[in-house]
Parts: structure tokens; C-alpha cells; sequence
């Protein structure tokens, strides 16, 4: 009900802005010793703990990459009940990403559009912040890489290795962005050709570094069965420890809002409601081939504890939020974390 209360007057403000302001309130609440206690989770039971790819989760729910783009508030999720926060996308250098406005609510969908374009402040400065991680606390912390904008494809490897230098001894797992809508041309690295050569250069890294950290790919929803093949394929072949489906859509079909507005905003991705029905298919298939061999991350339009069982019925090991968490707030962990319960 208070969540409900304030995200009433959250969406009167810009989205982006409303995104700054909530964060920044969070923080300063959580320093409240009253309101600290009501914020925050109580311990998971040992009942929600799941071990993936080598790391035990204390449950299965995290934060997906583009809510701490720049690694400054995951400690704060972590205390919400999130046992995994994503952070970034990361690039090398900083940049601003698109001009504003780029981020946009579909009230009527339970949606959002995003054209964010990896606006982060750069490598140097997210690991200074990781730096400064609380690592007495079981929060496990994923780094989400990209590649700068004005790089060229045909030198985008650079980047990612770049980024996976530098944040390699401050996370816990590696995202290999490939598929976000939102970089010029960034998606033609999930062809099998240029997709294959930067894994494997990654992963060769990896291990030369003396202790690989798992390594994940997330993958767009809009690929075809062939195209998901292609993925399985390099994921086995380069023995890949997961595949994260999915990330934001460019479709907008089926849609609630009027065309006009729609129109209006333009391009970007479209996450939330919507996107739910095709990451739950992408994961069943991904599952229905993979058998098991290579864990998935569910994301994509969660907004109750019920999208997180269908996800994880579907395949999926673990599951993340974002759009479902700005929609129904924190409530939403609690929620899902009691169905997990109840399953037990």
C-alpha cells in the first residue's frame, strides 16, 4: 500500500528522474534505524538457496543490468532481498548515452520503453565503486559488459576485454551484452560468426586470468529458432555457464497504448508485461534443447510471483527483475519468495 502510494506520485515525474529521486530516497530511509527495519528483508531461509554455475544464491531472485548501471546502489538492493544485482552496462570509457528523454512508461501495458544507449560512467569509475563492496554480506554481484558506441563492430572485442580486465577481481559473474536495441548496430554481434570470435577471445581471457568467473550471454527475445541454435550451439561449444534470457524487445505488437503515443516515443526496447509471454518461450526452448546442460536467468515481464514460477517452470534457474520491480516495488521479492515457500 505505502509503494502503491508512492509511485503515485513517482510517475507524475520524468521516468529517468523518478528513477534518480526513488533510488536516493532508498538510501537515505535505509540509514533510519525504524524505517531501516521495515525496509529491509529478513534472512532467507535455506530453503530459497540455489547453487548456479559455481555460486550459491540465498534465493533465486535478482536485479537485471540497467537499474545500477554504474555500480552505486547494489548494496542497497542486496538489502531489499535481491540475492544477485547485476550492474551496468559497463563500457570502457564513459558516455552519455542517448539524448533525453529516452525512457518512457506504458501505464496501460505495464510496460516500458527505454533508448538509454549504456549512459554509465565508465569502467575506472564503477570499479572504484566495487571497490568499497561489503563482501560479508551474501550478495552475489554480476558485471554486465558492453561496448562503447563510437567503437566499431569490427573492434568491439577490444572493449569487452577491456571491461573484463577491469572489473574482473571486483564481481562475481560476467553478462556479455550483445543484445540490447539501443547501440547502433550492437546486435549484429549475436550473428554466429562475429559472436563466436568475441567468446571466445573472452573466454580465452578468462582463463588465462588464473580463476574464470562464470560467464553469461544475454540474448535479445526477437531471435527465430535457427537463430536460438546458432546460440546453443557457441554456448556449448565455448562451454558458456549461462545464457540470460532475455533482454528488451523491439516489437511492439499487441499493445494497449494508443498508437499515436506509441509512435510518438519512438524507438527503444520494450520491457514488462508484454515482453513475458516471448522470454517464456525463448527460456522453454533454450531448456528444451539444452536439457539442463547450461543453466538460464529469466527475465522479462515479471510482475508477480506466478510470471516467476512460470519462468522457472519453464527452465529457468533463476529469474530478474526490473520493470516488475518498478511497477510493485519491493512487495514483489516478498510475494515470490512466499510462493517459493509454499512449493517447498
Amino acid at each position: 500500500m505505502l509503494y502503491r502510494l508512492a509511485r503515485f506520485f513517482l510517475f507524475f515525474l520524468d521516468a529517468e528522474k523518478a528513477h534518480y529521486f526513488s533510488v536516493a530516497c532508498i538510501k537515505i530511509l535505509l540509514k533510519i534505524p525504524v524505517l531501516r527495519g521495515m525496509l529491509c528483508a529478513k534472512k532467507d531461509s535455506k530453503q530459497l538457496s540455489v547453487t548456479v554455475f559455481g555460486l550459491t544464491f540465498s534465493n533465486p531472485i535478482g536485479l537485471a543490468a540497467g537499474f545500477d548501471k554504474n555500480a552505486s546502489s547494489f548494496e542497497e538492493m542486496g538489502k531489499l532481498g535481491f540475492s544477485f544485482v547485476e550492474i551496468g552496462t559497463v563500457t570502457p570509457l564513459p558516455q552519455e548515452g542517448n539524448p533525453k528523454p529516452r525512457l518512457f512508461r506504458l501505464k496501460k501495458d505495464r510496460a516500458i520503453i527505454n533508448r538509454m544507449g549504456f549512459n554509465n560512467d565508465g569502467s575506472i569509475a564503477v570499479v572504484e565503486r566495487l571497490k568499497k563492496r561489503n563482501k560479508q554480506r551474501n550478495l552475489i554481484v554480476g558485471g554486465n559488459i558492453g561496448k562503447n558506441k563510437w567503437t566499431p563492430n569490427e573492434k568491439a572485442k577490444e572493449d569487452y576485454l577491456t571491461v573484463f580486465c577491469e572489473l574482473y577481481p571486483y564481481v562475481d559473474y560476467f553478462a556479455i551484452n550483445v543484445s540490447s536495441p539501443n547501440t547502433e548496430n550492437l546486435r549484429a554481434l549475436q550473428d554466429k560468426e562475429p559472436l563466436l570470435e568475441l567468446l571466445k577471445a573472452i573466454q580465452e581471457l578468462n582463463v588465462k586470468l588464473g580463476s574464470p568467473k562464470p560467464l553469461l550471454l544475454k540474448i535479445a527475445p526477437d531471435l527465430n529458432d535457427s537463430q536460438l541454435d546458432d546460440i546453443i550451439s557457441i554456448a556449448l561449444t565455448l562451454k558458456l555457464d549461462g545464457i540470460i534470457a532475455t533482454n528488451t524487445t523491439i516489437s511492439r505488437e499487441n499493445l494497449k497504448e494508443q498508437p499515436l503515443k506509441i509512435e510518438t516515443i519512438g524507438a527503444g526496447g520494450l520491457s514488462g508485461i508484454p515482453l513475458k509471454q516471448r522470454s517464456t518461450e525463448v527460456i522453454r526452448y533454450l531448456h528444451s534443447v539444452l536439457k539442463g546442460s547450461i543453466p538460464i536467468v529469466g527475465v522479462g515481464g515479471i510482475h508477480s510471483a506466478q510470471d516467476a514460477l512460470e519462468k522457472l517452470d519453464a527452465g529457468a534457474s533463476l529469474v530478474q527483475l526490473y520493470t516488475g520491480f518498478i511497477y510493485e516495488g519491493p512487495g514483489l521479492l516478498r510475494q515470490i519468495k512466499k510462493e517459493l515457500l509454499n512449493r517447498a
